[in-house]
């Protein structure tokens, strides 16, 4: 679940419309999103700047960005995408597990930047089950 503007966006696993959109008053249904290729999620994220998602897709091993209005693109991530965040300057982090490291991504999918974490980081969310 994600907060941006006057609405929160939940995601359901379903074949489609999987993202519910409600009022963040009223909390009724205003409409659903659909991610095409989605099928694993571990995290999603707003963007208040780009007016998008961003949802961490651990099967496919990717980032499915999805502007509020439906449009839908995806990158991948070469490794197994866990939580994101967007920082300061509207870039997405995309914490991975296995390799132990931060990867920044510009809006549009361009790696910025790979960060290893050192050794004494702890790494609290669990392993993918096959």
């Amino acid at each position: 679940m994600t907060i941006l503007g006057n609405e929160i966006y939940l995601l359901r696993f379903k074949e489609r419309d999987q993202v519910e959109v409600f009022d963040v008053i009223t909390y009724r249904l205003q409409r659903c999103l659909t991610v095409p290729n989605f099928r694993g999620l571990t995290d999603m994220t707003s963007c208040e700047y780009f007016l998008c998602l961003y949802i961490s897709d651990d099967v496919v091993e990717c980032v499915h960005r999805l502007g509020l209005e439906g449009s839908a693109t995806q990158w991948p991530v070469y490794d197994i995408p866990r939580g994101c965040t967007v920082n300061a300057g509207h870039n997405l982090l995309v914490t991975c597990g296995e390799l132990r490291k931060i990867k920044e991504f510009s809006p549009h999918g361009d790696l910025l930047r790979d960060v290893i974490l050192p050794d004494e980081v702890v790494y609290t969310r669990g392993r993918r089950h096959n």
